[in-house]
């Protein structure tokens, strides 16, 4: 778990890798059963967020990956936004 006096980035500008990371702890940390009932909620709340944005990261990956397309000079990405 986090500290309590640690300054949080917010969650939009963590790439995918600290993102997990941090949930990752988090995680570690509620199963732990340490720390107070308002910590681990407040942890558990950073978590949901930090969640939704791995999988935001994860679907983003993803369209990039199913837009390769073969083309006559070999595989070239397609324009997906």
């Amino acid at each position: 778990m986090p500290a309590e006096n640690a300054v949080e980035r917010p969650v939009d500008r963590l790439s995918f890798e600290e993102a997990l990371a941090e949930l990752e702890t988090i995680v570690r940390g509620l199963e732990s059963g340490k720390g107070d009932l308002a910590r681990a909620i407040a942890d558990y709340e950073r978590g949901a967020l930090l969640r939704r944005h791995c999988e935001s990261r994860l679907a983003e990956a993803e369209a990039k990956v199913q837009a390769i397309v073969e083309g006559p000079n070999g595989p070239s990405l397609r324009n997906v936004d």
